[in-house]
């Protein structure tokens, strides 16, 4: 999208030709629920084998007036993801106010092929605010599955609450996604946000290692080429608890390095290799390329996720792409971590970050980032627990002075950023964070090592991952062996940290009010078993005016 800030104005025409600009995705195709194209038959698939829904369907960015509605149809056997194979077919859409579909609002006919990996994108408009709609698909005789979702409030409305889940890191080969499952299972949701790493471009067994592996994913060499991502993306799309998300809410998703390679950077990335693995521009191309034909996501300019979305009177959400603009990774310890001229976000995007905060004119201001922004030292940990924290954070293992991957090793940016919200006055923001496989909830200061003289200007909530490894997978131990001491011996070193589980797999759930937003925390049961269950662990909030985090003993409701 071209302008951020009018998102919710822009017309169908004008998505449909920003996105063929950026990217080879013709499946994009808006339509408007006031002026509805008629259904045309459908096609592409032989009377033999005629068209699947084999990658169930999706929604997402949901506006006041619209939604955009997600599928991959496979025309035949063969056309299989990434195969390059199969006839161009036309997919029906339809969108209706029942789950019976007696009373449909909108509906179009998309043409997809191998071009786009036969996905299919309708960006549909005209629907009213804060409703809840129903939609499918059909091709050739045959129906998808029916998804719910949801339009946001109108723009103007103070709406009493809204509630999003969260979650991040969703390693196929560690585990089973039972987040997702009782995502799924909730009616409360207004959307899920997921804050990045939606999938992993490893090669089977290196991440976790082999004898940890719950279940194969394919392909099994490392992610290098269009095709490799394609196939990758379908089959993350192919697990019965992320179809099951998909189907019941819209997902606001954003990218971390993991749909691409490991602490990707505009130049690289640390698991990318030039000499064998060929140019890194071709690579981030290609991972961008499937994760927009594979992800209900408007692309935004120049191939990037970061976008705006409001939800009425209550919370503007900006969404950031740390990857695309960002300069490689500095040394832990080195003077790069506060050179001005080092940048995460790049400079246009931090201009826009903080333009909107500044002329935000909602009760809260929350910013999706892949990466933590608060400030966090390792120095006190003990020895024998210094290793494997490294391990899991990416960095040298004889010693940690900040993790470089996060706003840690970008200072100048990020006191740019919290600078500004401090001298305009920008109260009530929350950044909303995964990325590093632990839960935490954190005051943002503008010097953690002067806290609490030196006030929070923010808060942080951020949530662990679906299945990626954290402490105690890492170290092969009992939950909480270890990791009890060492999120004392962090929070002791970092006195903003109010809490920290270093062992929980799972998700949160935020609810957002005009008097405080609150942070859920829930944790699933085993990560390995396909039937997991899952439990409230901590609730932690933010009262309006504070910038603080406090515990509460009341989940949302």
């Amino acid at each position: 999208m071209t302008d951020h800030d009018q998102l919710s104005r822009r017309t169908a025409v004008a998505a449909a030709a920003a996105t063929a600009a950026l990217l080879p995705l013709a499946a994009a195709a808006p339509a408007s629920a006031a002026s509805r194209a008629p259904s045309a038959a459908p096609g592409g698939g032989a009377a033999a084998d005629p068209p699947e829904f084999r990658h169930g369907v999706a929604s997402g960015d949901p506006l006041p007036d619209g939604v955009l509605l997600w599928t991959r149809v496979t025309p035949d056997p063969d056309a299989v993801p990434g195969s390059g194979r199969g006839a161009a077919t036309d997919v029906t859409w339809q969108v209706a106010t029942d789950r019976g579909f007696t009373r449909i609002v909108a509906d179009g006919t998309v043409r997809t092929a191998a071009a786009t990996d036969h996905t299919v994108k309708a960006d549909v408009r005209g629907l009213r605010p804060a409703t809840a709609y129903f939609y499918r698909f059909t091709a050739g005789g045959r129906t998808s599955p029916v998804g719910r979702t949801r339009t946001a409030p109108a723009h103007d409305t103070a709406a009493g609450n809204v509630r999003f889940g969260v979650v991040s890191c969703a390693n196929w080969e560690s585990g089973y996604f039972s987040a997702y499952r009782h995502l799924a299972a909730r009616t409360d949701l207004d959307a899920v946000l997921h804050l990045g790493d939606y999938l992993y471009e490893y090669r089977s067994g290196e991440y976790p290692e082999f004898k940890e592996v719950v279940r194969p994913h394919s392909p099994a060499h490392e992610l290098l080429t269009l095709a490799d991502y394609r196939v990758r993306h379908g089959v993350h799309k192919t697990d019965p608890d992320a179809a099951a998300m998909h189907a019941a809410h819209p997902v606001i998703a954003m990218w971390d390095d993991h749909e691409f390679a490991d602490n990707a950077w505009k130049g690289g990335a640390v698991n990318h290799q030039p000499d064998s693995e060929g140019p890194w521009a071709r690579r981030m191309a290609a991972a961008k390329q499937a994760y927009f034909e594979w992800m209900p996501v408007r692309p935004s300019t120049a191939g990037t996720t970061y976008r705006r979305l409001r939800f009425g009177t209550l919370a503007d959400l900006h969404l950031l792409d740390l990857r695309s603009f960002r300069d490689e990774q500095a040394k832990p310890g080195s003077g790069a971590v506060d050179d001005p001229g080092r940048t995460i976000t790049g400079r246009a995007q931090l201009d826009w970050l903080k333009a909107g905060l500044e002329r935000s004119d909602t009760a809260w201001r929350l910013v999706g980032t892949s990466v933590m922004i608060s400030q966090v030292a390792f120095g006190s940990v003990p020895a024998h627990l210094l290793e494997p924290l490294a391990e899991l954070l990416g960095l040298p293992k004889e010693g940690i002075a900040v993790n470089t991957d996060q706003w840690d090793g970008y200072t100048d940016d990020r006191r740019e950023l919290l600078s500004h919200l401090s001298d305009r006055g920008i109260d009530n923001t929350v950044f909303l964070t995964g990325d590093i496989h632990m839960a935490w909830a954190n005051d943002v200061p503008m010097k953690a090592a002067t806290y609490p003289a030196t006030a929070p200007v923010a808060t942080e909530f951020v949530v662990t991952s679906v299945t990626s490894d954290n402490l105690d997978d890492i170290l092969h131990v009992a939950p909480g062996t270890l990791s009890l001491p060492a999120a004392a011996a962090v929070r002791a070193a970092n006195r903003h940290v109010k809490w920290l589980d270093m062992d929980a797999h799972g998700y949160g759930v935020v609810d957002i009010d005009a008097a405080r937003t609150q942070m859920d925390y829930f944790a699933v049961s085993d990560k390995r078993d396909p039937a997991a269950t899952s439990t409230l662990v901590r609730s932690y909030r933010t009262l309006s005016g504070t910038q603080r985090v406090e515990r509460s003993d009341t989940p949302v409701r």
